[in-house]
C-alpha cells in the first residue's frame, strides 16, 4: 500500500522528500496553533482570577517578594555595570568629536528607553521565570495540581494569577531601580574616573530626558513582566515526564521568554517612536 501511494505521489510530479518536508511543516504549525490556544486560555483565566474573590493577598505579596525583592541583587549589578560600560564606551567615542558633554544624555536615553527594561526583563526572566516553571512543573509531575482540583480549588487562579500579577507590577519597579543605578554608574565612570564635569553631566542628563523616554520603558517592563510570568507558568503548568519534563519546561520558559521579550521590544519601540 505504501508503494502504491508513493507511485501515485510520483505520478503527480511530487517527490517523497518534499512530502515529508510539507508534512513536518504542517505538524509544527498545528502544534504552534495548539500551544498558542492553550496559552491564551490559561492567561485569560488567570487574568480573571486576579479580580475574582478571594483575592489571596498573602500569596500575591509572597510572589511579589519572589519576583521583586529576590531579584534586587542581580538587577542592581546589571543596571550599574551597564551604565558604567555605556558611559566608558560613549566617552571614548565622543572624545574624538569633542562631544564629551553628551555622554550623560546618551547614557540616560539608552538606559531608560531600551537597556533598562530589556536587560531587567532578561535577567528576571532567567531567575524568576525559570523558578516559576520549575516550581509549577514539580507540582504537576507530583500531582499536587491535581490535588488542588479535587479540593475544589481552581489551580489557575490559585497558582498562576498571583505570579502573573507579581510580574506585571514588579518589573516596572525593578526597571526604575535599574535606570537609577545605571545613570549613577554612568556618572561615576564619567566624572570620577574619566574626569568629566559633574555639573555638565547632570544638566545634560535631565535637560534632554523627556517623560516619554521614561514611561515608554516602564510600559515595556510591564509587558515583559507579563510575558515572563505567563510563559513560565504555562511551561510549568503543562509539564510532563517527571524530572526530565521539569527540566525541559524550565529551559523552554527561559528561551521562549527571551525570544518574546526581544520581539515585543521591537514592536513596542515602533509604536512609541
Amino acid at each position: 500500500m505504501v508503494w502504491i501511494e508513493e507511485e501515485k505521489f510520483y505520478a503527480k510530479g511530487y517527490n517523497p522528500g518534499m512530502r515529508r518536508i510539507l508534512s513536518e511543516i504542517g505538524k509544527r504549525f498545528s502544534h504552534f496553533i495548539e500551544e498558542t490556544g492553550k496559552l491564551s486560555i490559561i492567561l485569560i483565566q488567570a487574568i480573571k482570577g486576579i479580580f475574582q474573590p478571594p483575592l489571596r493577598l498573602q500569596e500575591n505579596l509572597r510572589q511579589m517578594e519572589e519576583v521583586g525583592a529576590n531579584s534586587l541583587p542581580v538587577t542592581i549589578i546589571t543596571g550599574a555595570f551597564t551604565g558604567m560600560v555605556l558611559a566608558l564606551q560613549s566617552f571614548v567615542a565622543f572624545k574624538r568629536f569633542n562631544a564629551e558633554s553628551l555622554v550623560g544624555t546618551v547614557v540616560a536615553l539608552s538606559i531608560t528607553r531600551e537597556l533598562g527594561p530589556v536587560l531587567t526583563g532578561l535577567v528576571v526572566g532567567a531567575r524568576a521565570g525559570s523558578s516559576m516553571a520549575a516550581e509549577l512543573g514539580t507540582m504537576r509531575v507530583t500531582e499536587q495540581i491535581d490535588a488542588l482540583s479535587t479540593l475544589a480549588v481552581n489551580p489557575i487562579e490559585y497558582l498562576i494569577s498571583p505570579r502573573l500579577l507579581a510580574g506585571f507590577i514588579m518589573l516596572p519597579l525593578l526597571t526604575i531601580l535599574a535606570d537609577m543605578v545605571g545613570i549613577i554608574g554612568g556618572w561615576f565612570v564619567s566624572v570620577c574616573i574619566l574626569g568629566a564635569n559633574s555639573v555638565v553631566y547632570i544638566r545634560r542628563t535631565f535637560d534632554l530626558l523627556e517623560y516619554q523616554d521614561i514611561y515608554s520603558g516602564l510600559v515595556k517592563a510591564a509587558v515583559f513582566g507579563f510575558i515572563i510570568s505567563g510563559v513560565g507558568c504555562y511551561e510549568g503548568f503543562y509539564a510532563e515526564g517527571g524530572a526530565e519534563g521539569v527540566g525541559k519546561a524550565t529551559t523552554g520558559a527561559v528561551v521562549k521568554a527571551y525570544i518574546l521579550i526581544i520581539i515585543s521590544n521591537y514592536i513596542l519601540t515602533a509604536l512609541f517612536f
